[in-house]
């Protein structure tokens, strides 16, 4: 199966402090065919005003990153962790048994620019936990690391340049989901652009780029999705 999610078919909420986009169900969008894929629950792309953000609320039984755009984010937590996560830099709260954040822009006059992204992992409870990163080419987060998440799941972020193929292979007993941070691209005459989203159970026609491009690659178990 290959289906595209494309970016303007995403739920959206736009509220005083925040411009959201939502590629699976999240608050008020929900849409029965949009309830996640394989261990990807929650992909929103998050513009958040200066001064503003996520109040302190709970989570559990969540891997929860954050990738920073643009702008700043300031994270504070019930772990006693408090950080600043700059453009170019991620993080990663487990949830676990339960832990208390909040995730607030950090300037007081430039907006942040996020991707928020919720993952299931193999067992429910564990102790919370909080890293962070680069967002850097190459292997992002795996159970191996370099984030350290709680299930088979392996996420890549990869720049390709414009006139470049991009081949995605999905192997047997996989789900593979791409997401289009940035760039134009074409697959087998379907345009793709930021935004975009590709959910796929098997191998699909390469990519070719029109312009340099951004994409995060989620692989993952197939077992347990219908």
């Amino acid at each position: 199966m290959i289906l595209i999610h494309e970016n303007m078919s995403r739920g959206r909420s736009r509220k005083g402090w925040a411009d959201a986009f939502h590629t699976f169900s999240f608050g008020d969008f929900s849409d029965p065919k949009r309830m996640g894929f394989a261990r990807l629950r929650v992909l929103n792309e998050d513009v958040i005003v200066p001064g503003a953000g996520f109040a302190p609320h709970d989570h559990a039984d969540m891997d929860i990153l954050t990738l920073v755009l643009s702008g700043h984010i300031r994270h504070q937590d019930s772990l006693g962790n408090v950080a600043e996560i700059a453009p170019g830099e991620m993080q990663l709260m487990r949830a676990g048994s339960g832990v208390t954040h909040s995730e607030t822009n950090a300037s007081g006059d430039e907006p942040a620019h996020v991707l928020q992204i919720w993952l299931i992992p193999d067992q429910a409870g564990g102790a919370p936990s909080y890293q962070s990163a680069p967002l850097d080419d190459g292997l992002l987060a795996s159970r191996e690391g370099p984030l350290m998440l709680g299930s088979d799941t392996r996420i890549t972020l990869s720049r390709p340049k414009d006139g470049e193929a991009t081949t995605i292979g999905v192997a047997p007993g996989r789900a593979v989901f791409v997401h289009l941070i940035d760039g134009i691209a074409r697959m087998e005459g379907e345009r793709l652009v930021a935004g975009d989203g590709l959910q796929l159970t098997e191998t699909p026609p390469a990519l070719e780029w029109q312009t340099d491009g951004t994409i995060l690659i989620f692989d993952m178990p197939l077992e347990g999705w219908t």
